[in-house]
C-alpha cells in the first residue's frame, strides 16, 4: 500500500509549477517555520537550497517535485494534508514564482481518521540525513526515487 499521501497541487499551483519547470530546469520546494514569509511555501531550483539533515521531505507533488519541510513545522503539521495553491500577490523574492506576482501559499485540512491510522504503521518519513548531498533532491535526480 502507498504512503498516505501529505501534500499536493492545486491544478492552478500545478500549471505554475510546470512553468517554472520550463524556464527553470527541475525544482523543489521548502516550507520552514516561522511568520510571513517564513511560513510560505518556497520554490527553488533544484539544488539551490541545501536541506538541513532534520528536514522532512512530506513527499512529491507534480512530476516528482520534492517537497520538504523543516523538523519544527513538521511537529506542528505532522496531523495535516497540505494543499499548495498558488494566489496573487508578492511572496518573498527568494522564491521563483516571485517576480510573476503570484505566491504559493498552503491550504490544509486534519488527516482524515482512515489516513491517521494508516500513518501509525508507516516509517517515517525521510530526512535530509537520509538524503546524500542534502542537495533537496532525496533521488538524485528530479523525478526519481
Amino acid at each position: 500500500m502507498p504512503r498516505v499521501e501529505r501534500v499536493t497541487l492545486t491544478p492552478a499551483a500545478r500549471e505554475t509549477v510546470d512553468r517554472l519547470t520550463g524556464e527553470h530546469g527541475p525544482v523543489m520546494f521548502h516550507q520552514s517555520g516561522g511568520c510571513c514569509d517564513g511560513s510560505s511555501p518556497m520554490c527553488y531550483p533544484l539544488g539551490e537550497f541545501r536541506v538541513g539533515s532534520r528536514d522532512v521531505l512530506l513527499g512529491r507533488v507534480g512530476d516528482g517535485v520534492p517537497f520538504w519541510m523543516s523538523a519544527d513545522q513538521y511537529a506542528y503539521w505532522s496531523h495535516t494534508h497540505l494543499t499548495v495553491d498558488v494566489v496573487p500577490g508578492r511572496g518573498s523574492g527568494f522564491s521563483l514564482e516571485a517576480p510573476d506576482g503570484v505566491r504559493f501559499l498552503i491550504r490544509s485540512r486534519l488527516m482524515t481518521d482512515e489516513e491517521a491510522e494508516r500513518l501509525t504503521a508507516e516509517p517515517p518519513l525521510p530526512t535530509g540525513a537520509d538524503t546524500p548531498g542534502a542537495d533537496g533532491d532525496p533521488g538524485g535526480a528530479a523525478g526519481t526515487g
